[in-house]
């Protein structure tokens, strides 16, 4: 792929690669659509269908995204400057903060990675800067995903640290009534498919000025005229001075890197000062910077709308093929139960052979005996193939387990 000619990853078919392009993946080799071509030495197939990759518009291959992180290299001469916002870079970033301040309403820093943007966040609440001088006592959903969770001790150093129960609203509004400030940690969706009270979560912000940092790793995207995600979408026209949505510029939008949406520009100056300048000399790389602000082109065209439809279109395909207790939710991940680790990670080897690759889930995410595998749905695979997929699952449990899904 090194010798091939950058024309030759662009397609004048908007939205489907050329035939016969490969692009690198972590796992392989990422073919037409979610076809994924991988290793013979540790692989008995040599293609699969990726149901593991959770690119949900399918847009990690779009041409137009590939094309834009090399022109973005090419133009510079240089992958990154590994250095805090040179001026150098600066121009380029800029640009891609303007984009997304425009499209998802916000005033929005761009950061490396999503770990990072969170992890800056966390701290900087915790100074109190952003909760009128007062240090916060900073709340944690017991939900959360382990990259959040692991800053609890980052953090405690600092404040006082809380965690309670998924979403319970009731011992939060008791936590807001015993403090002066209090900050909650919380996701918009959770992995295994719960999403945030944030109707009731903005009720305790407006009477007990409860400061929201929300995190959005999977709704950008596929929620939203442009994307904004679901979490920005059920906020009013602007966030208000009592919330930061940190987001992924991967997945769904296709990109790499991640994000903090503020709501006003004081807040924007204060984070800007102390978090932007001090996030390890960790700078977003040109490559990622290009291949979002390619992705921003996408989300302001006809295009978006197009793959978010054709989403809900599979997701409901796959629902009404094979029942999960996500059944319904529009999140595109779907969990298929299983019981014992063992028997989970069988009935993957088995669906990898047969040519699709899932990902399995067991304890801690889930609970203890309550083992299975996850689908992520994309709007690029096609009908037939999630079709032949749950097929492919009911079969396989009932060859691992010897009793028909769902198993009881």
């Amino acid at each position: 792929m090194e010798n091939e000619p950058q024309e030759k990853l662009l397609s004048s078919e908007p939205g489907r690669p050329r035939q016969g392009v490969h692009l690198n993946t972590a796992d392989g080799l990422s073919t037409t659509g979610r076809t994924s071509s991988l290793s013979k030495r540790w692989y008995n197939r040599r293609q699969v269908i990726d149901f593991a990759r959770r690119s949900y518009l399918g847009l990690d291959n779009h041409p137009l995204i590939v094309g834009g992180a090399i022109e973005a290299v090419q133009a510079n001469r240089s992958f990154s400057s590994f250095a805090a916002r040179t001026p150098f870079e600066r121009d380029l970033v800029v640009e891609l903060e303007e984009e997304l301040s425009e499209m998802f309403r916000a005033r929005v820093i761009c950061f490396s990675s999503l770990l990072l943007a969170s992890l800056e966040a966390t701290r900087f609440l915790g100074s109190g800067q952003l909760t009128s001088g007062r240090k916060p006592i900073i709340v944690f959903d017991r939900a959360l995903h382990d990259s959040l969770v692991c800053h609890k001790p980052v953090v405690s150093d600092e404040v006082h640290v809380e965690t309670i129960a998924h979403n319970d609203v009731n011992d939060l509004k008791r936590l807001c009534r015993d403090n002066p400030a209090v900050v909650y940690v919380c996701g918009d969706i959770y992995p295994m498919g719960a999403h945030s009270r944030l109707t009731e979560l903005r009720r305790l912000q407006e009477r007990y000025g409860l400061f929201l940092n929300v995190h959005d790793a999977h709704g950008i995207s596929i929620f939203g005229r442009q994307g904004q995600g679901f979490a920005r979408s059920q906020f009013p026209q602007m966030l208000g001075e009592r919330t930061i949505i940190a987001a992924s510029l991967a997945e769904g939008f296709g990109a790499s890197g991640g994000l903090l949406m503020l709501g006003t520009s004081q807040n924007e100056a204060l984070c800007r000062r102390y978090i932007a300048s001090g996030s390890f000399s960790e700078a977003p790389n040109r490559a990622a910077v290009g291949a979002a602000l390619a992705s921003c082109k996408i989300h302001r065209s006809a295009e978006l709308g197009e793959r978010q439809q054709r989403l809900v279109q599979r997701i409901g395909f796959f629902d009404r093929r094979l029942a999960t207790a996500e059944q319904g939710n529009s999140l595109p991940i779907r969990t298929i139960i299983i019981g014992s680790e063992a028997n989970a990670i069988e009935v993957a080897r088995r669906l990898r052979d047969s040519g699709f690759r899932t990902s399995v889930t067991f304890f801690p995410k889930c609970g203890d005996g309550t083992a299975g595998i996850r689908v992520f749905i994309t709007s690029e695979h096609e009908v037939c193939d999630i079709e032949r997929l749950c097929d492919g699952i009911l079969e396989t449990i009932v060859q691992t387990t010897g009793k028909p899904y769902p198993l009881r």
